[in-house]
C-alpha cells in the first residue's frame, strides 16, 4: 500500500479571463501515488516497501513537484489518464479537518478475489522492470497490453520511459519496439483503449469543472455588459463536462435567423410527440365527488350551528367538550379534503424516449445514448440495523437497471464508517460481474436478487433462450455463495482483526526487549485494538472497538471508487469454460460505484441522514456531476429496471425544465396480508398523492424520487418570473405573467437564478458564502444546470439544448478530482455556508424531506407523480406495532417542528398555490388532532359513567344530521376508491391506524416538539430496523412480538375505560326506575366505534394466536363482567328495588 499526500492546486477559471490566467507561472505536475527512480519515473510501494514503512517511520507522507526540464518532460496527458484512472479506482482516499489527504493504494478489497476490470483491487500482472511493482498495461477487458513480440511483461510508466529516454528498446530482448503508438499495439492485442482526447484540447480544457469563457461571459452577467448566453458560452469554449459530456454540434446549424432562438431542423419536418401526457379522471367519478365534498362542508356548516345553538343544560361540560372537538375534527377534514379537488393520472412513452434520444439522427449519426447522466445516492448508518445484504441487494438492482450504463453514478453513504458495509459493497460490486450481464441477456425482473430468487411464480415464464435454465443455476449458486460471504463478513472482519492485532503486540513486545535487555522484566504492552482490512492496513473509519479517532462520530472521510467509470464504447463478453455464460452479445460494463463516509468529527452538528445527503451531493458533483439525482433508502431496491426511464419522460418533456422532482410511490414487501396496520398506506400514497399532483406537485416522501439538482442547490425554476400563481389559479394550474420587461429577456439568462431580484442572476461573487469554496463544485453548477435542459425540438420548448449535446464520452477520474472530492465531505466545510438553510437537503427537522420539498414548491419549482405499471421501488416497513409506532412518531414529530419553523406554510410566498399551500398546512397541523381525538375517545365513557349525553335527546334533527354527514363520508371513500384504484379494505385499514397514531404517536409528537420549541430539549430517534426477525420459518414473525412502549398507554387507557363503562352504563340502565335507553344507545354506539378502530392494536396485544390460551380471555371478561354486577347490586341506584325499573323481559 502507497500512501501519498495531495495537495490539490486548484484555480478560479470561471471568474477569471484567460488574459490573467495567461499571466499566471505554469504549475508544476503534481505526484501521485509514487516516488521519483533516477530514470525519473514514478513507481508506487511495492509490498517489501510496505512492511519496511511499518516497521521504521522513515517513509513520511510527501508532495513532489518536478520542475520540466529537457530530459524530464512531463508525461503526455492523453498516455497518463488511464493509468492515472486505473490507480485511483484501486485507492481508498480519507482525509479532512486538519489532515491531509492521502491515497491508500490497496492491493485487495476483499479476501475473495476481484475478476472484472473495472473492479478495485483488480488481479493483474506486475511489471517485470527490477524495482516496479506497478501493474502492467490492460485494456478494457483487463487483458495485458504487451508492446513487444517477447511478451515481456511492463507498465505504461516504464513504457514510456523505453520509448523516450531508452531509446525505443525493449527491456526484455532489448530489440527496438516495432510500433511505439500505444493505440494501435492495443487494438493488435484486443479492443482498444479509450481514445484521447482531440489534440486541440489541453488536459485543463478536459477537466470536469472547467468553466472558462474567452470573452468572459460570466463576469459580464456580473457586471450587467452583456448577458449571459449559456448556448453561446459553450460554442466559444468547446466545453465538455462530467457524464453526457456537452459540446456545440460542428456541422449541423440550429440557428434560425435569430441567435437566441435554437430550433433544430431536421425536427421540423415530421410532428413532434410529447414523452408524457395527463389522465384525467372521468367526470362521472369526479363530478359527483367534488358536489359531495360541497353537499358535505354545507352540512358540516349547519350541523355545527346547530349543535352550538343547542347546548345540553343537563350536561354543560359534556356538550362544550364534544362541540370543540367537532369544530376542530370539520376544519382538519377541510385540509384533508380540499387539495383533493384535483386529482390526474400521468403517463409515459417510453417508445417515444428512446426514439428521441437513442435514435440514429442527423444530430446524433451514431444513435448513442443522449440521455443526461443520474447520480444515485443510498444511504445507510448502522450495519446491526440496515443488514449489509439488504443493502448490497440494492446496489445490485442499481447496477443493473436499464439505463445506459456510461451515464449512471451510484453513490453508497455510510454513516457509520464500519468496514463491515464497506466491504459488503466490494462483494456487491464482484458478484455484480456475473449479476448484472445475466439480468440484460435474459431480461431478468425484478433485479434485486434476493427478491427475485424468492419469486413464487414461475421463472421461466417467456423465457426462450436454451441456456437460460443452466445460467439460472450457476448464478443461483453464485448468490448463495455470496449470501454467506456476507453472513460471514463480520466474524471474518473480527478474526482478521484479532491476528492483526496478535502480530502487533509480539512486534512491540520484541521491540521492547531489544530497548531494555534480556535480563529486565518485560511490561505488557498494550496496543489499541484496531480495525484491518484485506490489504492488512487499519481501517479509517470505525473500528469494532472504538478508540480516538475510530468511532461513529469521530473519523476521517472516506471515498472508494469499487467500479471505476466505463468506457464509453460497449464492450461485450466472451464465452470462457470457467464461467460457464455465454456473454458474447451482453455488454459486460458496470456503472460508477463509489463509497462515501464523510467526516465526523466531535464538537460537529453532522445533521443526521439530510448532512450525509448534502455530503454526496458535493461529493458527486465533483466527480460525475449528473444533472439529475436519484435518492433511494438502502432497503428501497428498484423493483422496475425502466424507472428511471419513465421519470426521465418527465424531465425531458416540454415544460421539464421547471420540474424539481419527479416522486415514484413507495410500495413495500413483507407486509403481512392482511396489512394490520396499514404499512402499504395506499390512502396516502394513491388518493393524497395523485390529487397533489393535480397542484403544484406531490410533496417529498425521503426515498424513490429523482432529482433536478440545480433545484437542489437553492436556485429559482426557469422563467419564475413569468410564474405567479394567484388565488384562482390554485386548482386550474392558470399563470398570468408579471414583471414583462423580465419575461421578454432570454430565458438562457434566468437559467440560473436565486432569490427575486433581477441582478443576482449568476452572480458568481456570492456562490462561495452559498456552496462553499471548492471552485470544482461551483464551476460544475452551470454545467449540471445545461445538461438537465430537455431538447429544443420543438419551437415551443423553452430553454433547451440542441440534440446530440450529451453524446461526448466523459472525463477520466484523476487523482486530484477525488481528493477534492474528499475535501467537499469534511465536517467543517458547510460552516458559513448555506448548505442545509438554502441549498440541498434542509436541516432543523427530523422530516428533513418534507422540508426540502416543501423549499422548492415555495420557490416556484413544480413536481409531478409519477405512477408506474410495474411497480418502481419496492422495499420493506415495520410490521412489528412498536416499530410502527415508533415510525408514525418521527413522522409526527417532525410536522411538529415544522408547524414551530418558518417552514410553516402560513408564511408560504406567493409562488406557492393556494390549495398546496392548505396541503402543507395539513401536514404541519394533523398531530394537533390527536389532542381532540383523544378527548373525543373519553367521551362515551363519561357519557355511559354520569348518565348523560353530548346532545340532550337524541331527536330527528340530530340523528338526521348524524345520518347525512355519515353517508357523504362513506360515498366520498367509495368514490376516492373508483378514481384511485385502492381497496375498501385498505381504506378501512387507514382509518383504523389513523386513530391508533392519533391516540398514540401523536400525542408525543405534539408533547416533544413543544418541549423542544419551550425548554430546548432536542429530540433524538433511532433508526427503524431493517431486519426481519428471529424465526426464520415465519416471515411474518416480528408481527407477533409485543415489544412495551410507553406510547400503548393512552390506547390501553382508551379500551378498558369504554369497556368498564359500557358495562357500567348496562347495568345502571338495568337497575333504573326510568331507563334512559336512548342515552345508553347512544353511548354504547360511540363507544363501540372507538372499540372498532382500536381492535388491530388489541390484536397486535394479544401476539401469536395460539399462545395465548383463549380460556383466558373468556375468565377475563365473565370476571369483569361479574365485578360489575356486584358493583351494582351492592350499591344499586337510590330509591328502586326492581331490576331494570319498568324494562321486563319478555
Amino acid at each position: 500500500m502507497a500512501s501519498k499526500s495531495f495537495k490539490p492546486i486548484r484555480s478560479n477559471l470561471s471568474t477569471a479571463s484567460d488574459a490573467s490566467e495567461a499571466q499566471k507561472p505554469p504549475l508544476p505536475p503534481t505526484v501521485t501515488f509514487g516516488r521519483r527512480t533516477s530514470s525519473g519515473r514514478y513507481i508506487s510501494y511495492s509490498r517489501d516497501d510496505l512492511d519496511s514503512e511499518l516497521g521504521s517511520g522513515d517513509f513520511m507522507n510527501y508532495t513532489v513537484h518536478i520542475p520540466p526540464t529537457p530530459d524530464n518532460q512531463p508525461m503526455d496527458p492523453s498516455i497518463s489518464q488511464k493509468v492515472e484512472e486505473q490507480y485511483v479506482s484501486n485507492s481508498l482516499f480519507t482525509g479532512g479537518f486538519n489532515s491531509v489527504t492521502r491515497a491508500h493504494l490497496m492491493d485487495k478489497v476483499i479476501e475473495s478475489e476481484a475478476i472484472h476490470p473495472q473492479m478495485a483491487g483488480t488481479k493483474g500482472s506486475r511489471c517485470a522492470i527490477p524495482g516496479c511493482d506497478a501493474k502492467v498495461m490492460s485494456d478494457e477487458r483487463g487483458n495485458d497490453i504487451l508492446p513487444c513480440e517477447c511478451d515481456f511483461k511492463i507498465c505504461r510508466d516504464c513504457y514510456v520511459d523505453a520509448v523516450k529516454t531508452g531509446g525505443g528498446i525493449c527491456p526484455g530482448c532489448k530489440e527496438p519496439y516495432k510500433n511505439t503508438d500505444l493505440d494501435e499495439v492495443a487494438v493488435e492485442h484486443g479492443r482498444p483503449l479509450t481514445l484521447p482526447p482531440p489534440a486541440t484540447m489541453s488536459k485543463m480544457e478536459r477537466r470536469l469543472s472547467l468553466m472558462k469563457s474567452t470573452k468572459s461571459a460570466l463576469m459580464r452577467s456580473q457586471t450587467g455588459v452583456g448577458e449571459f448566453d449559456h448556448n453561446r458560452w459553450l460554442f466559444e469554449t468547446r466545453g465538455t463536462y462530467g457524464y453526457g459530456n456537452a459540446i456545440w454540434p460542428k456541422d449541423e446549424g440550429f440557428e434560425n435567423g435569430n441567435s437566441d432562438e435554437v430550433e433544430p431542423m431536421e425536427f421540423m419536418n415530421k410532428p413532434w410527440r410529447p414523452l408524457t401526457r395527463k389522465l384525467k379522471i372521468p367526470a362521472a367519478v369526479l363530478s359527483p365527488y367534488r358536489l359531495l365534498i360541497a353537499v358535505r362542508m354545507v352540512v358540516l356548516g349547519f350541523f355545527l350551528a346547530w349543535r352550538v345553538s343547542h347546548p345540553n343544560t343537563d350536561a354543560y361540560w359534556l356538550w362544550a367538550m364534544s362541540v370543540v372537538c367537532e369544530i376542530w375534527f370539520a376544519f382538519s377534514w377541510l385540509l384533508d379534503q380540499l387539495p383533493k379537488l384535483c386529482p390526474i393520472n400521468r403517463a409515459t412513452d417510453l417508445n417515444v424516449l428512446k426514439e428521441k434520444f437513442e435514435t440514429p439522427s442527423p444530430s446524433n449519426p451514431t444513435g448513442k445514448s443522449d440521455l443526461p447522466g443520474i447520480d444515485i445516492f443510498v444511504s445507510t448508518a448502522d450495519p446491526e440495523k440496515e443488514p449489509p445484504l439488504v443493502t448490497a441487494n440494492t446496489i445490485l438492482s442499481i447496477l443493473a437497471a436499464d439505463y445506459p450504463v456510461e451515464k449512471l453514478a451510484c453513490y453508497v453513504s455510510d454513516d457509520g464508517g464500519a468496514l463491515l458495509t464497506f466491504e459488503a459493497m466490494a462483494e456487491a460490486a464482484s458478484f455484480a460481474n456475473i449479476w448484472v450481464p445475466f439480468c440484460r441477456k435474459h431480461g431478468i425482473e425484478p433485479r434485486n436478487p434476493e427478491s427475485y430468487f424468492s419469486l413464487k411464480r414461475d421463472p421461466f415464464k417467456n423465457k426462450v433462450k436454451s441456456d437460460f435454465v443452466k445460467d439460472r443455476r450457476r448464478v443461483k449458486r453464485e448468490y448463495d455463495e455470496f449470501k454467506v460471504r456476507i453472513n460471514g463478513l463480520p466474524d471474518s472482519i473480527r478474526r482478521r482483526s484479532d491476528a492483526y492485532h496478535a502480530r502487533e503486540e509480539i512486534k512491540a513486545m520484541k521491540v521492547q526487549r531489544q530497548n531494555i535487555g534480556a535480563d529486565e522484566p518485560i511490561e505488557s504492552v498494550k496496543i489499541p485494538k484496531a480495525t484491518w482490512m484485506a490489504d492488512g492496513t487499519h481501517w479509517p473509519g470505525t473500528w469494532l472497538q472504538p478508540s480516538s479517532e475510530h468511532s461513529k462520530g469521530d473519523h476521517a472521510g472516506i471515498i472508494q471508487v469499487m467500479l471505476k467509470p466505463p468506457s464509453d464504447e460497449p464492450l461485450h463478453g466472451t464465452v470462457e469454460d470457467e464461467k460457464l455464460l455465454d456473454l458474447s452479445e451482453v455488454d459486460i460494463r458496470l456503472p460508477l460505484l463509489v463509497y462515501v463516509s464523510r467526516e465526523k468529527r466531535p464538537g460537529y452538528d453532522h445533521n443526521k441522514k439530510a448532512g450525509a445527503m448534502n455530503a454526496l451531493v458535493r461529493a458527486s458533483a465533483i466527480m460525475s456531476n449528473g444533472p439529475f439525482i436519484l435518492n433511494l433508502d438502502c432497503d428501497h431496491y428498484i423493483y422496475n429496471s425502466q424507472a428511471m426511464r419513465e421519470g426521465m419522460c418527465f424531465m425531458m418533456d416540454r415544460g421539464g425544465d421547471r420540474l424539481c422532482y419527479v416522486q415514484f410511490p413507495q410500495r413495500f414487501e413483507g407486509i403481512d396480508p392482511s396489512d394490520r396496520y396499514a404499512n402499504h398506506n395506499t390512502v396516502f400514497f394513491d388518493v393524497n398523492m395523485r390529487a397533489l399532483d393535480g397542484l403544484q406537485g406531490p410533496v417529498y416522501v425521503g426515498t424513490g424520487c429523482l432529482f433536478r439538482r440545480v433545484a437542489l442547490y437553492g436556485f429559482d425554476p426557469p422563467r419564475s418570473k413569468e410564474h405567479q400563481a394567484g388565488f384562482c389559479s390554485c386548482c386550474c394550474g392558470g399563470q398570468r405573467k408579471k414583471h414583462t420587461s423580465v419575461a421578454s429577456s432570454p430565458e438562457e439568462s434566468r437559467a440560473l437564478r436565486m432569490g427575486d431580484s433581477d441582478d443576482e442572476e449568476m452572480n458568481l461573487s456570492l456562490f462561495p458564502k452559498r456552496f462553499g469554496n471548492s471552485t470544482f463544485l461551483i464551476d460544475s453548477i452551470p454545467v449540471a444546470e445545461y445538461q438537465g435542459r430537455p431538447l429544443a425540438d420543438h419551437p415551443a420548448i423553452k430553454n433547451g439544448r440542441p440534440p446530440g449535446a450529451l453524446t461526448i464520452p466523459r472525463d477520466l477520474l484523476d487523482a486530484s478530482t477525488v481528493a477534492e472530492a474528499i475535501s467537499v465531505i469534511s465536517c467543517w466545510y458547510e460552516d458559513k455556508t448555506e448548505w442545509g438553510n438554502r441549498v440541498g437537503w434542509i436541516y432543523g427537522s427530523v422530516t428533513e424531506d418534507v422540508v426540502t420539498g416543501y423549499r422548492m414548491h415555495n420557490r416556484g419549482w413544480k413536481s409531478v407523480y409519477c405512477v408506474t405499471k410495474r411497480d418502481a421501488f419496492r422495499g420493506t416497513a415495520p410490521i412489528n406495532l412498536t416499530d410502527r409506532l415508533h415510525q408514525v412518531l418521527r413522522w409526527a414529530t417532525g410536522s411538529v417542528e415544522i408547524f414551530f419553523s418558518r417552514n410553516n406554510a402560513f408564511l408560504a410566498s406567493p409562488k406557492m398555490k393556494v390549495l398546496q399551500r392548505i396541503a402543507y398546512l395539513n401536514v404541519g397541523i394533523y398531530p394537533f388532532t390527536s389532542i381532540f381525538l383523544i378527548v373525543y375517545c373519553f367521551l362515551p365513557a363519561l357519557s355511559l359513567f354520569s348518565g348523560q349525553f353530548i346532545v340532550q335527546t337524541l331527536n330527528v334533527t340530530f340523528l338526521t344530521y348524524l345520518l347525512i354527514i355519515t353517508l357523504t363520508l362513506c360515498m366520498l371513500a367509495v368514490l376516492e376508491i373508483r378514481w384511485s384504484g385502492i381497496e375498501l379494505e385498505e381504506w378501512w385499514r387507514n382509518e383504523q391506524f389513523w386513530l391508533i397514531g392519533g391516540t398514540s404517536a401523536h400525542l408525543a409528537a405534539v408533547l416533544q416538539g413543544l418541549l423542544k420549541v419551550v425548554a430546548g430539549i432536542e429530540i433524538s430517534f433511532t433508526l427503524t430496523s431493517k431486519s426481519a426477525g428471529d424465526d426464520v420459518d415465519d416471515e411474518f414473525a416480528d408481527l407477533y412480538i409485543v415489544k412495551w412502549t410507553s406510547l400503548m398507554i393512552p390506547p390501553i387507557t382508551i379500551m378498558i375505560t369504554n369497556l368498564i363503562a359500557i358495562a357500567v352504563g348496562f347495568s345502571r340502565t338495568i337497575y333504573s326506575v326510568i331507563p334512559q335507553w336512548s342515552r345508553l344507545i347512544g353511548g354504547v354506539f360511540f363507544s363501540f366505534w372507538v372499540l372498532a378502530h382500536l381492535y388491530p392494536f388489541a390484536k397486535g396485544l394479544m401476539g401469536r394466536r395460539g399462545r395465548t390460551p383463549t380460556i383466558v380471555f373468556v375468565w377475563s371478561g365473565l370476571i369483569a363482567i361479574t365485578i360489575s354486577l356486584l358493583w351494582v347490586a351492592i350499591s344499586p341506584p337510590a330509591g328502586t328495588n326492581q331490576i331494570g325499573g319498568s324494562f321486563t323481559f319478555p
